[in-house]
């Protein structure tokens, strides 16, 4: 099942409207494009997982304004009655172009590229940032999570904790496309076909006379899910114990012991799953999962990796639904290009800043990564113009655009392009199915491993390199050196 269709319109800034206000009363059929892209890597590492195209194919496809949102906008008093007129029959007519989800991701790379009249590009700037940075966090978050895990399960259990209902439903669909195994919302369940998981809470526990009938009327209701809390009243003095007990009346029965172990959720998690372990084992019970919680990230479950605990399965709360150390994604929206009218071509646009990281790449663009032939591994990715091509046969010299001393050539025949962004909307037409989540899922594992391991680690990872194309390089220094020039002049 797919998310319900819902009117965003409105869930935009206002500047965006009065914007294409301003627009409508100055004429004009102007089509530009505009580059959703970020600057930063989250949490300190090497990468991004774009995450959320599939919200934004249903915001651009259900795009209009209803009678209710016309006669709020008047209400405001600073929208004129022949705008309003025209807002009624508003929809989108461009195109959009888009990194499918679970791709990784990198830097100043455009993720989304809308060309449309300058209206329609206007408006729908707000909420595909929206969209798309929140997605895109999370689902890096939880990417790093399952990294640490080491091929551990690691399941999201945030919903609690999430900043409203939309961000723990959309953030467990991106934690899910970051490589989670399953989720204890059940409504994401419902909405995209994903696994929901989940044990009981120690006030199950607490409503029962003692902690082993508590343990043994959820193993008769649950015997093929039959994982225990074990930490309410003491890990291994009482829980433990307890749970064992439980496991070897269910062992005596006959039951399948599918799917069993123990949950805790508080303490020393290495020291006592290590104990807890010794004791399951001793028991004859060395299979029993051994599931934690406990406001989790991923760098601590790397450092009970490090210290030998035997936990193997996570559940990930707080910090993987709030992404707690990295609190927005910090994508832009800017404009690259203007058609020319007269030729068809686009006049390339940009953006300066004192902080050279925030001066924008120009024009109407595409991207090519570049793949080792004989590892499949990532060599660079090169932003480049929407109509430059290359010859996998033939050297390819790229160099860093801002250390532009720090140049690498990749003979020919040792690598091969891809094409990272794809159509999504012509003309106003969706062109794109979106993969259910549990394929995308699949596409983001296949594409983490295109990562060299030095730029998975969780600390001081090596960034991949994204490139300009020499065209590209020179269109951007040539509008840096005009805008330059132009400063002077007005000196």
């Amino acid at each position: 099942m797919r998310t319900q269709t819902q009117n965003l319109t409105l869930l935009t800034d206002l500047y965006e409207l009065t914007m294409m206000q301003g627009y409508f009363k100055n004429p004009t059929d102007q089509i530009v494009v505009f580059d959703a892209f970020y600057r930063k890597n989250p949490c300190g590492g090497a990468y991004a997982v774009a995450a959320g195209l599939e919200q934004v194919v249903e915001y651009i496809r259900n795009l209009h304004f209803s009678p209710d949102d016309i006669d709020y906008l008047r209400s405001l008093n600073i929208f004129d009655e022949d705008f309003l007129e025209y807002l009624r029959g508003f929809h989108f007519t461009g195109d959009i172009y888009a990194i499918p989800e679970g791709t990784v991701v990198f830097p100043r790379e455009p993720l989304l590229k809308v060309i449309a009249p300058v209206m329609e590009a206007q408006l729908v700037e707000t909420a595909i940032l929206n969209i798309i940075n929140h997605q895109s966090l999370i689902a890096t978050k939880a990417s790093r999570v399952v990294y640490a895990a080491q091929g551990d399960g690691i399941m999201e259990f945030g919903l609690r904790r999430a900043q409203g209902p939309d961000a723990g439903i959309y953030g467990a669909r991106a934690a899910m496309i970051g490589g989670c195994i399953g989720t204890s919302n059940v409504l994401t369940g419902k909405m995209f076909d994903v696994p929901v998981k989940g044990t009981h809470a120690h006030s199950w526990i607490m409503s029962f006379p003692d902690e082993y009938t508590a343990f043994k009327t959820y193993a008769n209701l649950y015997p093929d899910a039959c994982i225990l809390l074990v930490d309410t009243y003491d890990v291994l003095e009482s829980g433990v114990p307890n749970a064992i007990r439980v496991f070897q009346e269910m062992k005596a029965e006959g039951r399948s012991m599918k799917g069993y172990g123990i949950r805790i959720d508080s303490g020393d998690l290495a020291y006592l799953s290590k104990k807890a372990y010794e004791m399951l084992n001793a028991a004859g019970f060395g299979d029993a999962v051994i599931s934690a919680s406990s406001d989790l990230d991923e760098y601590l479950i790397d450092s009970l990796k490090t210290q030998g605990a035997k936990i193997n399965s996570w559940g990930v709360g707080t910090n993987l639904i709030t992404c707690g150390d990295w609190p927005a994604f910090g994508g832009v929206y800017k404009l690259a290009a203007v058609k020319n009218k007269e030729n068809e071509e686009f006049t390339p646009k940009i953006k300066l800043s004192e902080n050279s990281e925030k001066v924008t790449n120009p024009g109407n663009k595409t991207i090519f990564r570049i793949y080792d032939k004989e590892t499949g591994k990532i060599r660079a990715d090169l932003i480049c113009l929407a109509d430059e091509t290359f010859d996998e046969s033939k050297d390819l010299i790229i160099f860093d655009p801002i250390e532009t001393w720090k140049k690498t050539k990749i003979k020919g025949g040792t690598y091969t392009l891809r094409e990272l962004l794809v159509p999504i909307f012509k003309k106003g037409m969706c062109v794109y199915e979106s993969p259910s989540v549990m394929e995308i899922r699949d596409i983001c594992t296949k594409e983490k491993a295109t990562l060299w391991e030095e730029s998975l680690r969780l600390v001081n990872p090596h960034e991949v390199y994204v490139d300009l194309s020499d065209k590209l390089y020179k269109i951007k220094t040539e509008l840096l050196e005009e805008m330059s020039k132009k400063a002077l002049d007005m000196q």
